[in-house]
């Protein structure tokens, strides 16, 4: 049994499904599940249209809740024609933008919007493409079943962020989606949504479909979880920005795992998470290109002195110092206490015996968060930074290659570099106008001609 997940572009017209579903007919033998994302940018315009409602913006809402409608309704008619299923489609999806309209109008009266009011909209776009890619895969004579993935994603209600209830998912998954499976039947269900235990609906965020994949893939104890996206898999580093970027055909979870936490676009770092645990192998691979060799993700992949180079921008270092903190017991714990008081979350730190340097990705509680810890000594804060990761499961054991990264970055100014607990990751602190040279010169260092 394997989980079969879908993105944005791999469903994101009526050719796209077209192409989900002969990959999907190809792995009948394998019986899978499938989950799939709301068609491409139709939940940016979903989330467009609660902000424009929560403005009094209603006119603008409902204009954006009719275009979203005569996109969906083009692509049922491309795929589903005139047949029975068509029309039952046709009517959940006219049932279901009335719904939306209906909650724009009353976000417009309210005059605001919150967490829960958005997930309730955001979740439309999955709804209404799991409905629409299993009627289509019937007609192509695929024994599919659609199946409500809020019923089997059970989670809290921190909305827009929820954190999955694992042992309630897994119940649910043996009771709803494994019978199915055991008998023939490709269950196929929306990624990203799921529900709390009083039945209201939430998302789980960033990467969240790909997250879904992951869990319902640990639910079911699945032999393997593919990712179908527009890449072929992941590279050696972003090809928008090194050009010459080459497939990683095997990778380690911790390695993968890092890489999205730097940058990679392929993978949320949650998404593997519970795959990990139970060390079943991701794969990913390109739906436009479905013969493609695709990368594997495992525990037992080669252990590399460096396996690709990621890289972030928009990154704000910050910096406490002061002599008083010189042998202090206690003086770290104070530090982080205060980021936690004030919601901001750190990426890369490193100490020495009279400062603290770290480095934050979102700037929007630095204001208080520096006032509190002016109690505490000196504090700076710079700007527009950039992070480049070198991540190889076998850096901090290589001399020579921690050598020649930093030996690459000649006339490049760094004003951090931090080596992983873990030993896999050096990240390197530069000025953002620097990330994409930085990136080039390590790419080419370690995968370059001859290397």
């Amino acid at each position: 049994m394997i989980v079969v997940k879908f993105g944005g572009t791999s469903v994101g017209d009526a050719e796209a499904i077209e192409r989900t579903a002969a990959i999907v007919k190809g792995r009948l033998d394998r019986q899978p599940a499938v989950v799939v994302s709301a068609l491409g940018g139709a939940t940016n315009a979903l989330l467009a249209i609660g902000e424009q409602s929560a403005k009094g913006h209603l006119i603008g809402a409902l204009r954006g809740v009719e275009t979203l409608r005569d996109r969906h309704f083009q692509q049922c008619e491309k795929l589903l024609g005139t047949s029975d299923e068509a029309a039952e489609v046709a009517a959940e999806m006219s049932a279901t933008f009335d719904e939306l309209a209906s909650l724009a109008e009353a976000l417009s009266v309210l005059g605001h919007a919150t967490p829960r009011s958005f997930d309730a909209i955001a979740a439309f776009g999955e709804q209404l493409s799991s409905h629409l890619v299993a009627a289509f895969f019937k007609l192509r004579g695929i024994p599919a079943e659609h199946i409500d993935a809020r019923d089997v994603f059970v989670t809290d209600d921190n909305y827009m962020s929820a954190e999955p209830q694992t042992e309630q998912i897994a119940e649910a998954a043996r009771d709803l989606v494994l019978p199915l499976v055991q008998k023939g039947t490709v269950p196929v269900m929306g990624g990203f949504i799921g529900k709390t235990a009083s039945g209201i609906t939430t998302t789980l965020g960033r990467g969240g479909s790909d997250y879904s994949a992951s869990l319902l893939g640990a639910a079911l104890h699945a032999d393997a979880i593919e990712i179908w996206t527009d890449v072929d898999g992941m590279l050696t580093a972003d090809p928008r920005v090194v050009k010459g970027s080459q497939l990683i055909e095997q990778i380690r979870f911790d390695e993968a795992s890092e890489l999205a936490s730097f940058g990679a676009k392929v993978l949320h770092p949650n998404t593997i998470a519970p795959a990990v645990r139970l060390g079943i192998p991701v794969f990913i691979y390109n739906s436009r290109n479905p013969k493609g060799k695709g990368t594997r993700i495992t525990f037992d992949a080669p252990r590399r002195a460096v396996s690709a180079i990621a890289g972030k921008g928009g990154i704000t270092l910050v910096k406490v110092g002061a002599a008083k903190m010189l042998f202090a017991k206690g003086f770290l714990r104070k530090v982080f206490d205060i980021f936690e008081r004030n919601g901001v979350s750190v990426d890369v730190v490193a100490t020495s015996e009279v400062s603290v340097s770290v480095t934050v990705d979102d700037p929007s509680g630095l204001d208080s968060l520096v006032v509190e810890l002016a109690t505490l000594g000196d504090v700076s804060v710079e700007r527009d930074r950039a992070i480049v990761a070198v991540v190889g499961a076998a850096i901090s054991e290589d001399g020579a290659a921690m050598g020649r990264a930093i030996g690459s970055l000649d006339g490049i100014k760094v004003h951090m570099m931090s080596l992983s607990a873990t030993g896999i990751n050096l990240t390197i602190i530069v000025d953002g106008e620097q990330l994409n040279p930085a990136m080039e010169r390590l790419h080419n260092a370690f995968f370059g001609k001859g290397k």
